[in-house]
């Protein structure tokens, strides 16, 4: 995670991307006729795509905002925009983009968009994590100047430690990682965004 960096995004990127529902109607639209957004369409892309729409179905509809974070989104002020760059078959998308959700719409002068990475890459690559195009990324910005507020992705600091951790060790990490998710129940992303959202 980062909290400053150079940016171009404009106006323009923002009015192509899609609101969460359009965001979740493309992937289901993808899935009635076998597909999946990207280019790599093989079978276990498509399973993963399946996989998430009920994922996001599950946490839309159980993730409960603290109370804490509660106020502390009702505390924003000023207009911004969270550009989410993702993709229908990334399973730490489909984990954290509800609870970012659910957090967003507490205020009104948050606006939430979504980017396909793929067909932003100029975007993507300047959120890099370990020099790789890892989603979901959340990149705040002031609506009004567009200048950076803070990025976050493409996982909880705790989540990416374990990912890491396993990686690093040849060991399979997606059930892990989900499991973690399972137990964790979005309370880490939600701490995390607060975190940033007061500098704390």
């Amino acid at each position: 995670m980062q909290t400053e960096t150079s940016q171009s995004i404009t106006n323009a990127d923002i009015d192509a991307a899609l609101t969460y529902q359009e965001y979740r109607e493309l992937i289901d639209r993808l899935m009635i006729v076998g597909r999946t957004t990207g280019d790599n369409q093989s079978v276990a892309m498509k399973h993963f795509a399946k996989m998430n729409i009920s994922r996001m179905k599950k946490w839309d509809k159980i993730f409960k905002v603290s109370e804490e974070a509660k106020r502390t989104m009702e505390s924003i002020k000023t207009t911004q925009t969270w550009l989410i760059l993702t993709e229908g078959w990334c399973g730490d998308a489909a984990q954290n983009i509800p609870v970012i959700m659910k957090l967003a719409e507490i205020n009104s002068l948050i606006q939430v968009r979504f980017l396909l990475r793929g067909e932003n890459l100029p975007i993507m690559d300047q959120y890099l994590t370990n020099g790789g195009r890892s989603i979901p990324k959340l990149i705040a910005l002031d609506s009004n100047s567009l200048s950076p507020i803070f990025d976050w992705g493409p996982r909880p600091a705790l989540a990416q430690e374990l990912f890491l951790e396993r990686k690093a060790k040849g060991l399979d990490y997606a059930e892990p990682l989900h499991a973690w998710y399972a137990k964790d129940k979005g309370k880490q992303v939600e701490q995390e965004l607060i975190g940033l959202l007061t500098n704390k």
